[in-house]
């Protein structure tokens, strides 16, 4: 029993030149797939190419991993431990890096093992995926903020619901018995269509008289770190 518990384990498989580099070559392959994806689907500051690189040879390194250990069942062990200390001890900036993390890891051993069909396929469909929800664009809100003498009260509102077609929802509204701080709030797309149509709002606004400051600020949902 202990025997055949033992050639269990430690069974092992010998490959042919010939099958090391398609399994290496797929593995290559499908790593610049997930490299496009990585590039194309992140933007701004969240593009980190070193990350992307890594990923890459991430994949490359896993399959040349599975090609080693086989249908070792010890080494596979551990191999399922590596991995675990390979992300849990990785700084993510983005939660969708641990997607690509996971995609390459999966991928390298599919290929690794010779399972080009579900590498593949599973390729594919995580692609289409990310592909179609990572361009979805966000839609930043900006704020407004105007701090002037309280006596411009009615004649701010009114300019800046005239300017934004009343689009601007005046979100805060602070007063004192000289001055008044309000914040109107409106998402990107109406802001650009008036930047272009009418001009910039700061302008106009100074133009009123009375007026202490004027912010706009972008502000996102996205959580970065």
């Amino acid at each position: 029993m202990r025997d055949f518990l033992r050639s269990i384990l430690e069974q092992n498989r010998t490959l042919t030149i010939n099958e090391l580099a398609v399994n290496i070559l797929s593995s290559v392959i499908y790593g610049l797939i997930i490299y496009l994806s990585y590039w194309y689907t992140h933007q701004g500051t969240t593009y980190s190419k070193k990350f992307n690189v890594t990923v890459l040879t991430l994949t490359v390194l896993t399959a040349s991993v599975m090609t080693v250990i086989g249908n070792n069942v010890a080494l596979s062990l551990g191999m399922v431990g590596a991995l675990s200390i390979v992300r849990f001890r990785t700084a993510i900036k983005d939660t969708r890096d641990t997607t690509y993390i996971f995609w390459a890891i999966v991928v390298g051993i599919a290929c690794g093992v010779g399972d080009f069909l579900v590498a593949g396929i599973g390729t594919a469909a995580v692609f289409l995926v990310l592909l179609a929800l990572g361009r979805v664009r966000n839609e930043n809100r900006m704020l407004l903020i105007v701090r002037a003498h309280g006596s411009k009260e009615m004649e701010i509102e009114g300019l800046v619901f005239k300017t934004y077609n009343a689009k601007a929802l005046m979100r805060v509204k602070n007063t004192t018995p000289e001055a008044v701080e309000m914040i109107f709030e409106l998402d990107r797309g109406t802001y650009d269509a008036a930047q272009k149509e009418q001009g910039t709002v700061i302008q106009k606004l100074y133009e009123l008289g009375g007026i202490e400051y004027v912010n706009i600020v972008a502000q996102s949902d996205e959580i970065t770190g």
